[in-house]
């Protein structure tokens, strides 16, 4: 699981990978370039962006979930 705000890119591929975007809530990927236009914009998206009610692989209690409280997001 990528967090929010954190940039990332495939630089490539092999037969044997798949990569699959999830967006909760009918949400979309919020696609940007660099640029100090959209700077603060962006950053107020990033923190609007509410924690999953459950971790993926470990359901309602998980290490995903444990961190992002941890670090005070949201």
């Amino acid at each position: 699981m990528i967090p929010a705000g954190v940039a990332h890119k495939n630089d490539g591929a092999s037969p044997d990978l798949l990569v699959v975007g999830a967006y909760p809530g009918g949400k979309g990927p919020d696609m940007k370039s660099p640029g100090a236009r959209e700077r603060e914009r962006v950053l107020s998206n990033i923190r609007s962006v509410a924690l999953p009610d459950r971790d993926p692989v470990y359901g309602r209690s998980g290490p995903l979930l444990e961190r992002w409280r941890a670090a005070g997001t949201n």
